[in-house]
């Protein structure tokens, strides 16, 4: 059932034209995501959407009975007003017997607000993104209008989302650069691309397959057109004294040629390292504490960051993370220990919040601020040209920084601390507000950057791309440190889970075997006899045994070698740890084994 179209829709701000007679139905079961670069309308088409935003021309027709719930990219509430008033204001509950106000306290819960009597303002930018999806969520809606739901989301909260929408009844419609998340959630993707809307069957990973095989195809006409072209102005140039007596429709033909609408490209977002020389010393962290009231966010905590460096950090939203940052910064000293930082760091910080932006200054002036010029890989480029290729037109770049969208000044703040040449780039939440096409290119940058890069990050698209070492806050105080990429570290942690969990649960007595690898193994028989697997292990199990106490007495030597490189300390400590536990299952394995050799001895003699 159609529940809204939308048919020859335009909007235009100030000089820019947003979207040029679109067309967009809704249906039941829609699952959509809409995609676009920064500036060319998605929220605005949202807005129109949930009724709060009227389109310069076109109609929109929509069911009498249709409900539309609408979530703001950045949700405003009111200060005088407790958190349960503010989430339950005009709502209405779907069923007399419902307790709106029950229902109101129990999703906060579920979503970790538990003192629902406070007022909001000392709510995290995570808390009050959530705050806003139970204002969203808590009343019953044909159409969900989600305005970039997973911004400011730790990983466990855009999990349940994710499976929340996976199961909605409903339509919804939203605007998100997670791109797990899309590929997850959605059935089809709308895109804005200069004024027009097209839309797709398909998630993400489908979509820029079809994207690909569109412009191909578009390409593909521009070339028979522009060669058409050329064959119909030699034509006209040669009988151009005779022109009166040519056919018209030959006539007519070489001036549609000449006045079509040409394809355009979209522009792309070019970086080339920036980064100063980065000596020996980096930054070097030792045994800090960090606490708030009875809160413990970090407990001695100890880290040397090397040259090449690609850390990303994860963990509950107000676990600490930016207050790491922070400190490292020195916007905040720790409680105890010391970090000391080198004397040819260059810090590069993008906050999770933008720097305070004048304005009334314009995009050019306000990059001149930090620099005229900068030196680059393809030598020295002028704030004007770095502005371009930022996709800050000409004419943009003499713009007042208010007209700008809110994606537009994100990727404004990157470029200024881009252009102050860092050595070292620390980033909180740099995915939010950038669209995808810029964080593709932010991400090839950032693998090809010379320097080390720090970054607090619930994309998990993106920290698969460029993490390769995982500081994962996991409360009380404690951050773990795992080895490569989010997909890894998801990996590592759930088998971490697997082999605490039964130690945690099972009497001291009976731990002599791990009891998940002793089920798995095959118990002798009436008649016993190995496997054919089992007769090769017992061959080469005194030689494995013998190779794994090598292994561990050479880690012991690294780790009385590395006493004051914290980094490679606990990297040792870590994978002493796991050769010690192979070992142990080794030796159970080793115990089976033999006893069942014997009894196939015993069984021949008998």
């Amino acid at each position: 059932m159609n529940l809204l179209t939308m048919e020859n829709v335009s909007k235009s701000f100030t000089e820019r034209m947003l979207f040029d007679s679109i067309n967009l139905g809704i249906n039941d079961n829609d699952r959509i995501g809409v995609i676009g670069i920064n500036g060319t309308g998605k929220s605005t088409l949202l807005k129109i959407i949930a009724g709060l935003e009227e389109p310069d021309s076109g109609t929109i027709t929509k069911g009498k009975k249709v409900r539309i719930e609408y979530l703001p990219q950045t949700p405003v509430f009111d200060s005088a007003k407790s958190i349960l008033e503010n989430v339950t204001e005009g709502k209405k509950a779907d069923e007399e017997y419902i307790n709106l106000e029950g229902a109101a306290r129990t999703m906060l819960a579920k979503l970790g607000i538990t003192d629902c009597d406070s007022t909001p303002q000392h709510l995290s930018g995570g808390q009050r993104k959530r705050m806003a999806l139970v204002r969203t969520l808590l009343t019953s809606a044909d159409i969900l209008v989600l305005d970039e739901p997973t911004n400011h989301l730790d990983n466990e909260m855009a999990e349940w989302l994710q499976d929340y929408l996976m199961k909605y009844r409903g339509a919804f419609i939203m605007i998100t650069h997670d791109r797990y998340f899309l590929d997850k959630v959605t059935n089809r993707i709308v895109e804005l691309d200069k004024s027009k809307l097209y839309s797709y069957t398909a998630n993400y990973s489908r979509f820029l397959e079809l994207k690909a095989e569109r412009e191909e195809m578009e390409l593909a006409t521009e070339r028979k057109n522009k060669s058409l072209y050329r064959m119909e102005l030699e034509w006209m140039m040669r009988g151009a004294r005779a022109r009166s007596t040519k056919q018209k429709a030959h006539i007519q033909r070489f001036e549609e040629l000449r006045d079509r609408k040409k394809i355009e490209t979209d522009g792309k977002v070019e970086m080339s390292s920036l980064s100063s020389r980065l000596g020996k010393k980096t930054i070097e962290i030792d045994h800090i504490s960090k606490r708030f009231g009875d809160r413990t966010l970090i407990e001695d905590f100890s880290y040397i960051f090397l040259p090449g460096d690609r850390i990303g950090i994860i963990g509950a939203n107000g676990c600490g993370k930016s207050t790491l940052l922070k400190m490292i910064t020195g916007k905040l000293l720790p409680d105890s220990g010391t970090i000391e930082i080198g004397q040819t760091v260059k810090i590069g910080y993008f906050s999770q919040e933008n720097e305070y932006m004048d304005q009334n200054l314009k995009v050019l002036d306000y990059i001149r601020e930090t620099a005229d010029f900068i030196q680059t890989t393809d030598g020295t480029v002028t704030a004007s040209a770095m502005c371009e290729r930022f996709l800050f037109t000409s004419s943009m770049q003499y713009t007042q920084i208010a007209k700008l969208s809110g994606g537009e000044k994100r990727r404004l703040y990157l470029l200024k601390v881009l252009m102050e040449a860092p050595n070292i780039l620390i980033l909180d939440e740099p995915t939010n507000d950038l669209d995808i096409a810029t964080l593709t290119i932010l991400e090839d940058y950032l693998t090809s950057f010379d320097g080390i890069v720090i970054t607090v990050s619930h994309d998990r698209y993106f920290l698969d791309k460029i993490a390769e070492r995982i500081f994962s806050f996991e409360g009380n105080g404690v951050i773990r440190q795992y080895e490569g990429n989010f997909s890894d570290y998801k990996e590592a942690s759930a088998r971490r889970a697997e082999t605490e969990a039964p130690v945690a649960s099972t009497p001291k007595e009976s731990l002599e075997a791990p009891a998940a690898s002793k089920a798995t193994w095959k118990q002798p028989s009436n008649k016993p006899k190995f496997s054919y697997k089992e007769q090769k292990e017992f061959e080469t199990i005194d030689a494995d045994i013998a190779s794994l106490e090598e292994k561990i007495e050479e880690m012991e030597e690294k780790i009385a070698a590395s006493a004051t490189e914290y980094s490679k300390l606990n990297e040792y400590m870590a994978e002493k740890e796991r050769l010690e536990a192979a070992l142990a299952e080794k030796m159970d394995r080793w115990v089976y084994l033999t006893e069942l050799a014997e009894q196939i001895e015993a069984a021949k003699k008998a």
